[in-house]
């Protein structure tokens, strides 16, 4: 579980240290407070995906993290304390309503991954996990879409990185052999 947290710590300091920066640079005009390559989100769907209600506390101690260090002592005020909740609980959520719905999208053996699902879930968890934040936040609707883009742009360059490592894990064995666990 220390891994999902490490990697959501690793993956927000790749964002506020070096892409945000970046962003800062290359599109000078863009001035809200949303990176347009936001790699946590991808963690937290990713980990929702793979661990299921799990993901909570393993996301837990990141975010923790990563919220007192982007926001200092005020990262215990209610609304950041609000924010946390949103961030590692709606993923695995979302997933779990939709296993309640008929589709279930963890992985199971014999199955391969609907990546396109799983990005899509990701959308909604951001529409919802932005739409939330933003409104206890009092952020206008440019941080909103911003939000939205960063997730989006997040979760789809860790979901290639993912497909990647396990086509480099299980070589030219089919994506089906890859290790499941029953939610």
């Amino acid at each position: 579980m220390i891994v999902v947290s490490a990697a959501y710590v690793v993956a927000s300091a790749l964002v506020f240290e070096l892409l945000m920066p970046l962003q800062v640079m290359t599109v000078p005009t863009y001035v809200g407070h949303g990176s347009l390559l936001f790699l946590p989100h991808g963690v937290r769907v990713l980990a929702a995906w793979l661990l299921g209600w799990r993901a909570i506390p393993a996301l837990l101690p990141g975010v923790v993290i990563v919220f007192a260090w982007q926001a200092g002592a005020t990262f215990l005020t209610p609304s950041r304390g609000a924010a946390m909740l949103f961030a590692v609980s709606i993923a695995p959520a979302t997933f779990y309503l939709l296993k309640a719905a008929g589709w279930n999208l963890f992985p199971a053996a014999g199955r391969m991954p609907c990546w396109p699902c799983i990005l899509g879930v990701g959308a909604l968890t951001s529409a919802l996990i932005a739409g939330l934040t933003n409104t206890v936040f009092r952020s206008g609707f440019d941080d909103f879409v911003a939000y939205f883009i960063g997730d989006i742009a997040g979760l789809f360059f860790l979901m290639l990185g993912m497909l990647y490592a396990f086509r480099f894990v299980y070589g030219n064995a089919s994506l089906n052999d890859a290790p499941s666990r029953n939610f």
